[in-house]
C-alpha cells in the first residue's frame, strides 16, 4: 500500500452539491481518490497510467 501521509487534497472540479470526490495527484507513483464526507474512510489508489486512462475515458464517455 501506498503512503497517503503527504497527500494533498483539492476537491474534484467535477464534484456536485453533496457529490464530493477528493483527489490527491502530488504522491510519486500514486494518485488517491476519497469521498470528502468521509476523510477517514477508505481510499482508492490508481497508478499514474490507470488514472489517466480513467480521467480520458470520463471525458471522452468511454467506459475505462
Amino acid at each position: 500500500m501506498s503512503d497517503l501521509t503527504n497527500a494533498r487534497w483539492r476537491k474534484s472540479s467535477r464534484s456536485g452539491e453533496g457529490e464530493c470526490v477528493e483527489v490527491a495527484d502530488n504522491l510519486v507513483g500514486v494518485v488517491g481518490v476519497r469521498d470528502s464526507k468521509d476523510t477517514g474512510g477508505p481510499v482508492l489508489r490508481f497508478d499514474a497510467g490507470q488514472w489517466r486512462s480513467f480521467v480520458d475515458g470520463v471525458k471522452g464517455g468511454t467506459p475505462s
